[in-house]
């Protein structure tokens, strides 16, 4: 009986091992088969890079802007100052002259000043042993006295042996917009007193001036107006009439600047003073031009200024001249600055040659200063040799 249930039952088993056998042979074909292949390629997408996460305040996911460059500021500034004020019409011949109009003296001169406070200050000056008195007199001595601020100048300078004073009194006006002057010229004799007042006012590329006064014994008054047309050009004129001899006097004067090397931006930086390295580029230096003409006196005048090394080597050349008579004058100069002394030099055609040493004497704050002057003229044989001491308290 056991025999017979065996033999029913075996091809039971035989069946279902195959179909067993037969699912697991169609699971196969199905797992090959192409049913799989957007799957893997899914799988392969997501290796990839995850997109980025939305930011958690909920702000824009997109880039802040760029910040602002910097030389904005920089370059607005330049182009606002590129016409900047050309300065008063008085100084532009001071500043041409400078350098070969040399105030040389002989004899012994001291200048002693004591600042009495932030606003004041006190000099007497002493001028011992010279011949170039126009009275004669081999001395003098004058007392100076100065008040300044932020608003105005009061300056007196009283001259005992002359008995004169002369005083100015500079003052800003109508809230700042201009600058009051008065000038005053006092003495014993009465026939040289003079009095002037005077207007400055400017803008932000002119600048411009009106007195009026007495001078020479008759009124006098005039005007100047100094523009600057373009960053490199300065132009204007002045006018005056004096009512003692009755004549109008007019000059006109162009000033043009130019930007020029030192040489000292070929060089390392290895080798450049201290002052030169601290910034990133060294100092530049600058050529300028100066032409003017007097129509009262025919008389024509053309300078020239380098800057060779910012504050220690300057030079200058000037030449005068008549264009109707054709006479003329050439004149040369320079200005070498050192540590703690400063020489100038100039010489002219006929062979006058002035020069003027200044040196100080110590290193600390208000140390004298010792100072030479020597005039020496060949064509007329003559000389003038002088010393001077300045002490500042």
């Amino acid at each position: 009986m056991g025999t017979a249930q065996s033999k029913v039952q075996e091809p039971q088993r035989k069946e279902r091992l195959s179909a067993n056998q037969e699912f697991h042979n169609q699971f196969r074909a199905f797992s090959s088969s192409r049913t799989f292949g957007p799957l893997l390629l899914s799988s392969t997408q997501c290796e990839q890079d995850a997109p980025p996460l939305p930011p958690l305040d909920g702000s824009s996911s997109e880039p802040p802007p760029p910040p602002p460059e910097e030389t904005s500021i920089a370059e607005a500034a330049r182009s606002a100052s590129a016409f900047g004020n050309p300065g008063p019409y008085e100084m532009v011949a001071q500043e041409s002259k400078r350098l070969i109009t040399l105030d040389t003296y002989d004899g012994f001169r001291c200048d002693i000043s004591k600042q009495l406070s932030p606003y004041m200050v006190a000099i007497h000056n002493f001028w011992l042993g010279t011949n170039m008195m126009q009275d004669g007199r081999k001395s003098t001595y004058a007392f100076v006295t100065q008040v300044a601020d932020e608003s105005g100048l009061l300056m007196a300078r009283v001259d005992p042996g002359r008995g004169s004073v002369d005083g100015r009194v500079h003052r800003a006006i109508l809230g700042g917009l201009a600058m009051g002057k008065l000038q005053l010229g006092l003495s014993t004799e009465g026939q040289q007193d003079q009095a002037l007042a005077e207007i400055d006012f400017g803008g932000e590329t002119w600048t411009a001036n009106l007195k009026y006064g007495s001078m020479g014994g008759g009124i006098a008054f005039g005007c100047n107006y100094f523009q600057t047309v373009t960053p490199r050009l300065a132009m204007g004129g002045e006018g005056m009439f004096l009512g003692a001899n009755k004549s109008l006097m007019s000059n006109y004067t162009l000033r043009y600047t130019l930007p020029a090397k030192t040489g000292e931006e070929d060089l390392p930086s290895s080798i450049l003073p201290e002052a030169s390295t601290a910034i990133s580029t060294p100092p530049a230096g600058s050529s300028t031009f100066w032409a003017s003409y007097n129509s009262m006196a025919g008389q024509a005048s053309l300078s020239y200024k380098r800057v060779v090394t910012p504050d220690r080597v300057t030079l200058g050349a000037g030449l005068d001249f008549s264009p109707m008579s054709l006479e003329s004058q050439v004149l040369l100069g320079a200005e070498f600055k050192l540590t703690r002394s400063k020489l100038n030099f100039c010489v002219d055609g006929s062979g006058h040659i002035q020069s003027t040493l200044e040196t100080k004497l110590g290193m600390v704050q208000g140390a004298p200063t010792l100072c030479f002057s020597a005039d020496v003229d060949h064509m007329k044989d003559e000389m003038r040799f002088g010393y001077g001491l300045n002490f500042e308290g």
